[in-house]
């Protein structure tokens, strides 16, 4: 069996040791100011970026949609003084999460494995909401943004970063290229990609105020090798979590998305957005 016949849940239950190896601590993409950092150095970039768009203060409560392993959550509790939930559909995900939260002594970081698209949670019940490279493989958009700004509260901030679409992709294209996205499939799961403006667009269908709409495209072009380069370093302990057919998989989706990044296919965005006082 393949990751591409797991859904999101199993999928990240299944690979999150192996990723930790090839994308690093934080699991996401990387933003390159000066093109030549360290992978740690410029995932913590992208996070920067997304904490300033958040516009952080102590005593806030924020949502962590799609938390991952959990490292984001945690740099937010220990340098802004803010407590964290994190939620995501793996039970790998939360377990690993949690066990950092403790070694780091950090009780404002809980984690609860829910689903994004239908959380449970209370009505205005957190005062800014975070979903970081997580939207992509929630098939459900729609439910997820609605979510998003119905558990903020009035003058809460909504703040967003993913892989985006950067063109419509003529159906002839993707019959032709029918392997390449199998291959992306496979190794990073059943994802799709919305446009930038799609996020804009339907928070502001949400009565959210969307003040900020950056495309990172070329910034985090260089995270492809950085993946390629892992992938050489940690290959036996990488083989020894998802197999050689899964490390291949994972090869051949680095080099498929960087042509797609380079030839205005994909890209990653962020975007925030504000909801107003009553």
């Amino acid at each position: 069996m393949t990751t591409a016949d797991y859904g999101a849940a199993e999928h990240y239950d299944r690979v999150t040791e192996a990723w930790r190896l090839l994308l690093g601590d934080e699991l996401h993409y990387g933003v390159f100011d000066n093109g030549d950092e360290p992978l740690s150095v410029a995932t913590g970039n992208l996070t920067t970026r997304m904490i300033d768009a958040a516009d952080l203060r102590p005593g806030l409560d924020v949502l962590d949609v799609g938390c991952g392993s959990g490292t984001p959550a945690c740099r937010l509790v220990a340098d802004y003084g803010v407590r964290v939930l994190g939620i995501t559909t793996s039970e790998v995900g939360v377990a690993t999460a949690r066990a950092r939260a403790a070694t780091l002594g950090l009780p404002g970081a809980t984690f609860e494995q829910r689903d994004g698209t239908a959380n449970g949670l209370p009505d205005q019940s957190f005062d800014r909401v975070w979903a970081l490279e997580s939207s992509h493989l929630m098939r459900d958009r729609e439910a997820l943004l609605s979510e998003c700004a119905r558990v903020l509260r009035p003058g809460g901030r909504f703040v967003l970063c993913d892989i985006i679409r950067r063109r419509d992709i003529p159906f002839d294209e993707v019959r032709a290229r029918r392997a390449d996205f199998v291959t992306l499939r496979t190794a990073f799961g059943d994802a799709r990609m919305e446009p930038l403006e799609y996020y804009t667009r339907t928070a502001e269908a949400l009565n959210l105020v969307v003040d900020r709409a950056d495309d990172l495209t070329a910034l985090t072009l260089p995270t492809f090798e950085h993946w390629r380069a892992n992938a050489r370093t940690h290959r036996e302990e990488v083989v020894a979590a998802i197999g050689e057919d899964g490390l291949a998989a994972f090869v051949r989706a680095a080099d498929i998305l960087e042509a797609f990044w380079r030839d205005g296919t994909f890209g990653y965005g962020l975007f925030a957005a504000t909801k107003p006082e009553k």
